[in-house]
């Protein structure tokens, strides 16, 4: 108790507690002085106090998770990789994909996630869509963020995985966008890529580049439809 009046005293507005999980025992004593669970990770937890007047300003944790899928489409065959789930109640027809990892960019997931469903190779080319759906019951309740990217394969053989998938194969575009044994999403994805197929994908992507950040010293990337080199390098008004 004394620490937390001194605190207020130097006008500090938050504590940050963070538990490692073999010192969980510190919990109830934390909370019966006010603190309050912000997250939890694999070893350890965390806990906040709010000592600023009215209502706590602290940020959230996160409340989104981010799934991402590849869409491998062959321009040479009009061929596109698809999968079908095995444990699943309605065993249609999509793209092989999975879950973000921490750090991991979206493109890499989408490269990932084909190769280690299907065994093909690919390479990120643009990200195609991005669907948001709240109150995610796969998600824990919190909301979902689901990407959809084109992906150019380098590899064709398929060498699924048994334990994800119930089968896999490439499908002629035009029948991915005629069946009735997909989900809503795929078929509206497939549409979009028979429409970049024909008109030029120029009109559907959107692609990466890397900037910097200002405050961090970092890179962040970006995602938008194509800037002419002029636009990038104006200075000015014309």
């Amino acid at each position: 108790m004394p620490a937390i009046q001194k605190w207020r005293s130097e006008g500090r507005v938050a504590v940050w507690l963070h538990i490692p999980i073999l010192q969980s025992r510190f919990i109830a004593p934390a909370a019966s002085l006010g603190f309050c669970f912000h997250h939890a990770e694999s070893d350890s937890s965390t806990l906040t106090l709010w000592l600023g007047e009215g209502p706590s300003r602290l940020p959230g944790y996160a409340t989104h998770q981010v799934g991402v899928a590849g869409a491998v489409f062959d321009e040479n065959t009009r061929k596109i990789l698809v999968v079908q789930d095995r444990n699943k109640l309605k065993n249609m027809w999509k793209f092989p994909g999975g879950l973000s990892e921490p750090g991991e960019d979206i493109g890499d997931t989408a490269v990932r996630e084909v190769f280690e469903e299907t065994g093909i190779k690919s390479e990120f080319r643009s990200l195609l869509s991005i669907r948001q759906q709240h109150t995610h019951p796969g998600a824990f309740g919190k909301s979902d963020m689901y990407i959809i990217c084109r992906l150019k394969p380098y590899s064709f053989t398929i060498n699924f995985c048994q334990r994800e998938c119930l089968r896999c194969e490439w499908m002629d575009l035009s029948d991915l966008v005629k069946t009735e044994n997909t989900t809503p999403i795929t078929s509206r994805v497939a549409r979009l890529l028979l429409y970049g197929y024909r008109e030029g994908f120029d009109k559907i992507d959107l692609t990466m580049e890397e900037l910097p950040a200002v405050y961090t010293g970092l890179f962040y990337k970006v995602y938008h439809k194509e800037l002419p080199d002029s636009y990038k390098s104006m200075t000015g008004m014309d």
